[in-house]
């Protein structure tokens, strides 16, 4: 499932936030705002398409570099969401 999840990411982020095809040399753990390739506009369109796409909520206080600045922290993030969601409508 995760492999799913972070292919969903690279092509969003390819192609809403950075314009391009090419995520090839996008490191898993390379900080993206660091890398100034999200902004904080960036930042609520992929919040926003967190939710919609993985139909996932996530709360004010979850926008945090933690969660959303490297492609393996975002990974990890919508696992653990999509996990809590699913467990909590069983």
């Amino acid at each position: 499932m995760t492999r799913k999840i972070e292919t969903d990411l690279r092509a969003f982020i390819a192609q809403d936030l950075l314009f391009q095809d090419d995520m090839e040399d996008l490191a898993g753990d390379q900080s993206m705002l660091q890398a100034g390739m999200i902004d904080s506009t960036g930042v609520l369109e992929l919040v926003s398409y967190l939710e919609s796409h993985f139909g996932i909520r996530i709360h004010d206080a979850e926008i945090v570099p933690d969660n959303l600045d490297t492609v393996d922290a975002l990974v990890a993030f919508v696992a653990k969401k999509v996990g809590a969601a699913t467990s909590a409508a069983a």
